[in-house]
């Protein structure tokens, strides 16, 4: 029995410790919710020269503008028909203005040496002068048939003109036997003595008035 009174009255004698009703502030429980979260870091992809060949990609690379990590193919093809080496050489002894033009012309060759082991870019370059000769011979074709064409036009038009000229009759001024007697005689006569001559026939006109 004494043991049950003495834990009832320890157990008695106990109190929790008074709870705070009041809020907590966020700054002392995160103490960073007052800043901004740091920016994720940024993984930079190896370019696909430095991919395929397995190699680190420095910052500096030369081959990183010119074959990114999304064109793969690019960089495939140029490595196997001139080799890593030899592009990054010649990528090296160009200034930078000249090295995009100059890894798409061997992009471009290796493709064709791929497609035509034989000529290569040669035999390319052979079928497209082949089609400008061809193109040529056929413009110069076509300006001597519209030069031919043009003649028989302005040959026709000046043909058309002289028969519509020779089929209009041409008018001819009025005779003035029209206007004036073929013998003008009968209108009047003169005498020797320089007087209109009394027995012309002059007609009732020439009547006297008075009787």
């Amino acid at each position: 029995m004494e043991g049950s009174d003495t834990l009832t009255t320890t157990t008695s004698s106990f109190s929790p410790p008074p709870f705070s009703t009041s809020p907590s502030s966020p700054s002392s429980s995160h103490p960073l919710a007052g800043q901004t979260p740091p920016p994720p870091p940024v993984v930079v992809s190896p370019c696909a020269a430095c991919k395929i060949l397995r190699r680190r990609c420095v910052d500096k690379c030369v081959l990183a503008p010119y074959f990114p990590p999304t064109e793969p193919l690019k960089f495939t093809t140029a490595h196997r028909v001139f080799g890593a080496s030899n592009i990054n050489k010649f990528l090296q002894e160009l200034p930078e203005s000249q090295r995009a033009d100059a890894v798409s012309s061997m992009v471009y060759e290796a493709n064709a040496r791929i497609r035509d082991p034989v000529y290569g870019c040669a035999g390319a370059i052979c079928h497209l002068q082949t089609q400008v000769t061809e193109l040529q011979t056929q413009l110069a074709k076509a300006q001597a048939e519209l030069i031919n064409m043009q003649s028989q036009q302005a040959n026709l038009v000046a043909l058309i003109c002289m028969e519509m000229a020779n089929s209009q009759p041409v008018s001819s001024p009025p005779l003035m036997d029209n206007y004036f007697p073929t013998n003008p005689n009968n209108f009047f006569q003169v005498n020797n003595t320089g007087f209109l001559d009394e027995s012309n026939n002059l007609g009732p006109a020439w009547e006297p008035l008075w009787t």
